[in-house]
C-alpha cells in the first residue's frame, strides 16, 4: 500500500517538476522501508529531515545543539523553532505507537535514572567541547565533507567500541 502511495506522490511530483519527482518517490520509499523496520528507511527520513531543515531555516540538525540553544536562545523565533523540532521527537515515537507500526513493550532499558542522567550529562559536556554531538557530525558534519566531522565521528564510534568493550569484558 505504501508501495503505491509512493508511486502517487511520484505522478504528482511529474507535474510538479523533475526534482519533485526524485523528492516524492524517495519519500515513498522510505516511507516503505520504516514500515517495514528497515533501518534503512529509517536513516533515509533522518537525512530527509536534515535536508529540510538546512533548506528551510539554514540550520544543522545537531539535537545537542537545538536543545541548549532552546533553553538559551535569547530571540523567540530561535527559541520557537527549536521547542518545536524537540517536541517532534517524542510526538514521532507516540504517532508511531499509535499506528500501531511499532510495539515498544519489547524494548528494555536496564540502566538506573541516576546513571541515565549522569550519562545524559557527560554527552551533553562532550558535544558542548567537541563542538556538535552525533547528529550534528554524524549526519550533517559527514554529508558536508567536514573533515573536523569525521574526526568527531570517527572518535565517538572509537570511544564507543571501547566503551562497549570494557563493560562487557573487563568489568
Amino acid at each position: 500500500m505504501l508501495s503505491a502511495l509512493g508511486w502517487g506522490m511520484a505522478a504528482l511530483g511529474t507535474i510538479a517538476s523533475p526534482g519533485m519527482l526524485v523528492l516524492s518517490r524517495f519519500v515513498g520509499d522510505a516511507l516503505s522501508l520504516v514500515v517495514s523496520g528497515d533501518p534503512a528507511g529509517l536513516g533515509a527520513l533522518i537525512g530527509l529531515a536534515a535536508i529540510i531543515l538546512m533548506l528551510t531555516i539554514g540550520r544543522i540538525a545537531g539535537v545537542c545543539g537545538i536543545a541548549l540553544n532552546a533553553v538559551t536562545a535569547s530571540d523567540a523565533a530561535g527559541r520557537s523553532w527549536r521547542l518545536a523540532f524537540l517536541l517532534g521527537l517524542p510526538l514521532g515515537a507516540l504517532l508511531v505507537s499509535a499506528l500501531g507500526l511499532k510495539d515498544w513493550s519489547s524494548i528494555t532499558f536496564p540502566a538506573t535514572t541516576p546513571m541515565t542522567v549522569i550519562a545524559g550529562f557527560i554527552v551533553g559536556v562532550g558535544s558542548i567541547a567537541g563542538s556538535g554531538c552525533t547528529s550534528g557530525h554524524g549526519i550533517c558534519g559527514l554529508a558536508r565533507f567536514s573533515m573536523r566531522s569525521v574526526v568527531a565521528t570517527v572518535t565517538f564510534m572509537a570511544t564507543g567500541a571501547a566503551t562497549v568493550f570494557i563493560i562487557r569484558h573487563m568489568v
